[in-house]
């Protein structure tokens, strides 16, 4: 049945490695994939591609609702989001995007209003689910939980490369005080506040390689999964 099919939640701040990780994860695991703050992304790109301000809660929730999206899981393009049929990999991945994305996530309506639509990634084998909630609050009975995290000045250095790979100049200083605030706003809202699950294994990849944390978080997998 859909609500006994494995889950595995990854939270943490942003530029923990969330995403990477839970990509690796889902790949190696054959699990379907769930990157709860893409979903977040998507809306606030549907939002300003429909002209829907961040104030109209009756608006985003309708939108909430309707969202059709999906994430690949296979080949190079593993963990693409789509939306409405089209990738909008790049699209969502901007800081105008981020930067609404994280203000409707602290809206207690939208958050409601997408809770179902990710409960729904739950399907056999079993799913990878990345966020800052989804040990707390989408999927609190999942059987394997893990946070990320790593200081705010290599999570802004990571972003920092990203955004310089893709030909977007950026300050890192500016990067790093952005993230901070993100990281204020999203652990002080009342609506399910960013902070590690009571049974969650935390994981600081400060330092780290991807390969390193991936068989950590492999390890821990296994050992909750059998």
């Amino acid at each position: 049945m859909t609500e006994h099919s494995a889950v595995i939640t990854i939270d943490g701040p942003g530029g923990a490695g969330k995403g990477t990780i839970a990509r690796a994860l889902a790949q190696r695991l054959g699990f379907h994939l769930l990157d709860s703050g893409a979903i977040y992304r998507l809306l606030a790109l549907a939002s300003l591609r429909d002209g829907i301000a961040p104030d109209d809660l009756a608006g985003l929730t309708r939108r909430a609702e309707q969202l059709d999206i999906d994430f690949r899981t296979d080949g190079e393009h593993a963990g693409e989001a789509i939306l409405d049929g089209q990738p909008v990999a790049n699209a969502i991945r901007d800081e105008a995007c981020g930067e609404r994305a994280s203000v409707l996530a602290a809206l207690p309506p939208v958050r409601e209003a997408l809770k179902a639509r990710q409960r729904a990634f739950r399907q056999p084998p079993g799913l990878v689910a990345d966020g800052r909630d989804m040990g707390t609050v989408i999927f609190p009975d999942a059987p394997v939980k893990i946070f990320l995290t790593a200081s705010a000045e290599e999570r802004a250095r990571r972003r920092h490369k990203q955004l310089m790979e893709q030909g977007v100049t950026a300050s890192l200083d500016d990067l790093l005080t952005e993230l901070k605030a993100r990281d204020a706003r999203d652990s002080q809202r009342q609506t399910a506040p960013l902070r590690p699950a009571e049974d969650a294994v935390t994981v600081d990849t400060t330092g780290a390689s991807i390969d390193t944390v991936v068989q950590t978080v492999m390890e821990q997998a296994r050992a909750c999964l059998q």
